[in-house]
């Protein structure tokens, strides 16, 4: 890839349930990172034949299960730091630091 390709935005994915407090809270601070960060955030319900597919395949213990481009991150409660470390590597990655 040469410095002038673009890069696309880390695609953050959360399989959420009914009435999830972390699911919740998770999607607000998904939210407030999107006014710093480029990402795409999909919402997932874990009812659905995808959310069951991801559960099955990535065995959170607790809502809700959080990816970063396809693979796990977290489980539970969303670790923003973590979260703001890899979204700013990916960022010094696209402009080339």
């Amino acid at each position: 890839m040469s410095p002038s390709d673009p890069v696309d935005p880390p695609v953050v994915t959360v399989v959420h349930a009914p009435a999830c407090h972390f699911c919740h809270d998770a999607e607000e601070a998904l939210a407030a990172l999107t006014q710093e960060y480029s990402l795409v955030i999909r919402r997932v319900g874990i009812e659905t034949m995808e959310g069951r597919a991801l559960v099955a395949e990535h065995g959170p213990p607790m809502n809700p299960l959080v990816l970063v481009d396809g693979q796990f991150f977290s489980a539970g409660r969303l670790p923003r730091k973590k979260l703001a470390k890899v979204l700013q590597g990916r960022h010094a990655v696209a402009v080339g630091a």
